[in-house]
């Protein structure tokens, strides 16, 4: 597993959902290799309750199997990319160390 990947909570029927996705898919083409995963909460019901995601579109990230951070407004590309990008220099470094 990872040390530090996100994982992206939506359900199918929100649209506030739907234009973050667009935001991370952009994200996602500009960080290559990105750890970003994508669930329906819906699906997800345990572990919704044990990072306590109170609403959705929820972006989690996780460092070293622990949240890190929970971001619920996803207000440009450009805040996401911020934040998500660290990921990708963690798992960078990770990989060369090993």
């Amino acid at each position: 597993m990872r040390a530090s990947f996100a994982v992206y909570f939506y359900t199918p029927l929100c649209g506030t959902c739907r234009v973050a996705e667009k935001m991370l898919q952009v994200v996602e083409a500009t960080l290559p290799g990105l750890p970003l995963y994508k669930s329906n909460i819906n699906f997800m019901s345990e572990l919704a309750f044990e990072w306590e995601i109170k609403s959705v579109p929820c972006l989690i990230l996780v460092e070293h199997g622990k949240v890190a951070r929970k971001l619920y407004a996803m207000r440009s590309v450009s805040d996401l990319y911020e934040a998500l990008k660290p990921l990708l220099n963690k798992e960078a470094g990770k990989e060369q160390k090993e």
